[in-house]
């Protein structure tokens, strides 16, 4: 008998592991120092050999019976199959059709990048790169739909999205330093699970429980008991969602009040304080926004609130926002709001203190960056000024030629023809998803790459089957993880797929600009390319160094944490005038004259509470909180085993208080419909007290799975609540996405349950296989 394979390295977005394909089946170890591993791992197991895989090329009948064109049938018709070379040759000769008769200001190049931890098979890496080379450029899009709003907001008060989330307050400064944590939205452990480029240690369940023990008050703000984990030892303040900013306000108010800000560093260290005062107090509109004001629209008492503002003067404070609080209605202001908040207790760059961004939305968060990070893929040169905030993309397609606005300027949307996308999955992430089908409808060809069949893939004209991470080899490593991982080739592809790059590759040979792409580099080539920036700054430090070789031999390579300097926050402390911020007026804007000077009605000066306009009504009473899944990355192998033990019947489960399901005679586990006049799906409900009354909670992640045939919008019977959620921007500001929070009614499902069909192959694809 031959001897078992050995358990080789590899890395994921959700933890570093090793693995080893054995007699049929994949075994998997978890990487033996990480002290939380992610159960999101077990769902690896099922993406080798799954059915929902796509196993060779495939083109839907209609593009190639009636050409290209818009069409409303993309996604209820049939495919073909089709041989590699065959395929290319078509697919070469659209993008060359396209690029002659419309120029590449009219492709958009999709992709949301979370498709591989490696850093050369990174498939928004790979198809910008392509699309630059071969095309001139494409239509972008800019920003993430985690953080739309934050990212645009954050540079003009106080500095550029990742010096807030990474380089700032560490866990390991939390532990031994923080008093009080005003965690708004929570920062729940489902969401640090995941990182991209891979994390070899899940510290934060370890650090929040050291720093309870030590005597830190956590204090979560949340309409979700469990938006902290129990090692916190968390108060819970159930807030009404997209009311953060309000309580905020009336917080600060307090403490102004009472005397108990910080004078002296608001002088110092910030710029408008004046004027926003002015506003907090009730001077310019006769309003103060005290506690008594904040008590109604948060659904806490005034006491509470009182209470609450006294506990934080005099103590490492430490206030904190979660990406979920800024991807709503005027999502900017809650992410500003929180900074001021911060400002007027003068904690900001004290170690443990202060103010974070989107601490514990990723594992990258909250941790020591690395002295010597790995080279990412060049992507070149994109000769096109179009571009869209990456939440606009129907938009885009429905209105062409429109204007919008973003960031003080106006914009006009491109005239797309083709999209070509590849590492990623919109009919996931995108809101008002029966408004994307119709989006998707007005191109003229929509190419995708996918190693399964997602609703995305479904919607194509050309799919293209790609590897999954352990059917290739790359080199895994992030700017927070002190590995630097070579990732072995687990398994061999399934049925015919191909690696993005060996696509790409062989579009490249027929467009004439092979050279230009490849740089005539085979893929382990590359690796030992984008490593060796990397070793060269390791040798230059007197660090252990190995060459490529050495490296995909012998395992992973510990390289050394930088020192934790609290980053600008910190040295802008240390010395106002020699650290300047790079704002308008170099210090931490509280109150901005240039965005005041955009007159926009929904994003004005200063942080300010704005009434949201999708609130509940009689029609839909009850609020939708439409957070990240905890069973998977985004919608990432669903069919994976840790996703499905967590599904009830098949369907997703929606969380709701017991009140609400009482109300409408719902019992644990009965199938329910949610529904609203944009669409509607059905769930398993579950009761918990850890959800506040008048909120039901249904993560994002099943896969879009819609039955026409079952009223005027299309019933998706999985449980994606994005056929629910409202596509439009957080302002115009940022045009972030606001896919968090809607309105939404829930009954009781009565009749016959459609069946799921979200993982079965096309029609097609089974004809071929039989």
């Amino acid at each position: 008998m031959a001897d078992a394979a050995p358990f080789l390295p590899h890395s994921s977005h959700w933890g570093n592991f090793t693995a080893r394909w054995h007699e049929g089946r994949l075994e998997l170890r978890p990487h033996p120092g990480d002290p939380d591993p992610s159960p999101i791992l077990g769902n690896m197991a099922a993406a080798l050999r799954h059915p929902a895989r796509i196993a060779r090329p495939m083109v839907r009948r209609g593009w190639l019976e009636r050409g290209p064109g818009p069409d409303a049938r993309r996604g209820s018709e049939e495919f073909v199959p089709m041989e590699w070379d065959q395929v290319l040759d078509l697919l070469a000769g659209e993008l060359r059709r396209v690029k002659e008769a419309h120029g590449p200001q009219s492709v958009f190049g999709g992709s949301y990048g979370w498709s591989s931890a490696g850093r050369f098979h990174h498939a928004q890496s790979q198809v910008h790169r392509f699309l630059n080379i071969a095309l001139g450029g494409y239509v972008r899009s800019v920003n993430s739909y985690s953080a739309g709003a934050s990212a645009v907001i954050l540079p003009r008060i106080a500095a550029p999205m990742e010096q807030i989330s990474r380089r700032n307050v560490t866990w390991d400064a939390i532990a031994r330093h923080t008093d009080i944590i005003l965690s708004f939205g929570g920062m729940a452990l489902k969401n640090s699970m995941v990182a991209s480029g891979g994390i070899s240690q899940h510290v934060e369940r370890g650090s929040m429980q050291a720093a309870c023990e030590r005597g830190a008050e956590f204090v979560l703000i949340s309409p979700l008991r469990d938006d902290l984990p129990v090692e916190a030892g968390a108060e819970w303040l159930p807030v009404r969602p997209n009311t953060d900013t309000a309580l905020m306000l009336a917080l600060t108010h307090t403490l102004v009040a009472a005397g108990l800000h910080d004078r002296a560093f608001l002088d110092r260290y910030t710029a408008g304080w004046d004027v926003f005062e002015d506003y907090l107090m009730g001077r310019t509109d006769g309003q103060p926004k005290d506690a008594a004001w904040a008590a109604p629209i948060t659904g806490l008492t005034a006491e509470a609130i009182t209470a609450l503002a006294h506990r934080l003067p005099g103590r490492r404070s430490l206030i904190t926002v979660s990406h979920s609080l800024q991807r709503a209605e005027f999502g900017e202001q809650p992410v500003w709001m929180g900074m001021v908040l911060a400002a007027a207790l003068g904690q900001i760059g004290l170690p443990g203190g202060g103010y974070h961004y989107s601490l514990g939305a990723l594992g990258h968060t909250g941790r020591r960056m690395v002295a010597t990070p790995v080279a990412a893929l060049n992507q070149g040169k994109n000769s096109v000024r179009e571009f869209i905030p990456v939440a606009r993309i129907t938009d885009m397609l429905l209105n062409p030629g429109g204007r919008y606005d973003y960031d003080g300027k106006e914009y006009a949307y491109a005239d797309i023809k083709l999209v070509y996308w590849a590492g990623g999955n919109p009919f996931h992430h995108h809101q008002d998803i029966n408004r994307l089908r119709r989006g998707f409808a007005r191109v003229d060809t929509l190419i995708v790459h996918d190693s399964a069949w997602t609703a995305t893939a479904r919607h194509a004209d050309i799919v293209l089957p790609a590897t999954v991470t352990m059917e290739r080899e790359d080199i895994g490593a992030a700017p927070t993880d002190p590995l630097i991982i070579p990732m072995h080739r687990i398994a061999e592809p399934y049925g015919e797929a191909r690696d993005d790059f060996a696509i790409f590759a062989g579009l490249a040979e027929r467009l004439g600009c092979s050279e230009a792409f490849t740089e005539g580099r085979s893929v382990r080539e590359w690796l030992a390319f984008l490593y060796e920036s990397a070793r060269t700054a390791l040798e230059a430090r007197g660090l252990p160094a190995p060459d490529f070789e050495t490296l995909w031999r012998e395992g992973p390579l510990e390289i050394p944490f930088a020192e934790d300097d609290g980053g600008v926050l910190r040295a802008f402390r240390e010395d106002p005038e020699a650290n300047a911020l790079h704002t308008e007026s170099g210090r931490l804007q509280i109150f901005s004259p240039t965005i005041a000077g955009f007159n926009y009605p929904d994003c004005p000066g200063h942080p300010t509470w704005l009434e949201p306009v999708d609130v509940p009504t009689a029609e839909a009473p009850l609020r939708l909180v439409a957070n990240q899944p905890a069973t998977k990355l985004h919608s990432q192998l669903d069919f994976g085993a840790t996703s499905q033990e967590a599904k009830r019947r098949g369907r997703e489960v929606v969380r709701m208080n017991p009140a609400d399901a009482e109300a409408r005679g719902i019992a644990d586990g009965d199938i329910v419909r949610l529904f609203n006049n944009r669409g509607a799906c059905l769930a398993a409900a579950q009761l918990t007290e850890a959800v506040a009354p008048g909120i039901v909670n249904l993560p994002t992640g099943a896969w879009y799975d819609p039955d026409d045939a079952a009223a005027e919008a299309p019933l998706c019977v999985h449980g994606n609540p994005n056929v629910l959620t409202r596509d439009f921007g957080t302002s115009r500001l940022a045009q972030g996405c606001t896919g968090q929070l809607t309105s939404v009614q829930v009954e009781r499902f009565e009749g016959n349950l459609p069946p799921v069909r979200a993982y079965e192959p096309p029609a097609a694809l089974a004809a071929a296989a039989e």
